[in-house]
């Protein structure tokens, strides 16, 4: 078997699941197998990962407020250039620019609002959009590694932004 899927262009996986946490991993683990199969490196393989899973875990639990009726949808996008994740839930969203930083002294033991940080630092761009029929969207992206753009005759280069 290949150890990545080079050429591959648009590959799409969509996953709708039900707002319990036992459902994270299960979405996490393809999250793991795409970008492992994308040539990512371990390393980004696993921060990756991480961002997917605290997307899905923030869906189910500020989303949707823990309500097992509203269902949450992953939709994975990978192209020659990116990984494109969206993660939409069916709450009423809220203003990611009023978020405490969770570095800050005063935050350090506050558990809240780490899993954007992490989203934010591990992703190449992180976007928080009111869908048109309703809920939140986080739109992230992370750029596949310049070895498959540049094989492709892509630009490998950008610039990081934290949405």
């Amino acid at each position: 078997m290949p150890d990545d899927i080079q050429g591959a262009a648009d590959t799409v996986i969509e996953v709708t699941i039900a707002s319990h946490y036992r459902f994270v991993e299960m979405v996490g683990t393809v999250a793991d197998q795409l970008t492992q199969l994308a040539g990512f490196e371990a390393e980004n393989v696993d921060w990756v990962g991480l961002a997917v899973r605290e997307s899905i875990v923030n869906a189910i639990k500020h989303g949707n407020q823990l309500d097992i009726s509203k269902p949450v949808q992953v939709r994975f996008h990978l192209t020659d250039e990116k990984l494109i994740v969206v993660v939409r839930d069916r709450g009423n969203g809220f203003d990611a620019s009023h978020l405490a930083d969770p570095r800050d002294p005063e935050n350090l033991l506050n558990p809240n609002g780490r899993g954007i940080f992490y989203m934010r630092t591990f992703m190449d761009t992180v976007e928080f959009l009111p869908h048109r029929q309703g809920g939140l969207e986080v739109r992230m992206v992370k750029y596949r590694p310049a070895s498959h753009a540049s094989s492709n005759g892509s630009d490998a280069s950008h610039s990081r932004s934290q949405g």
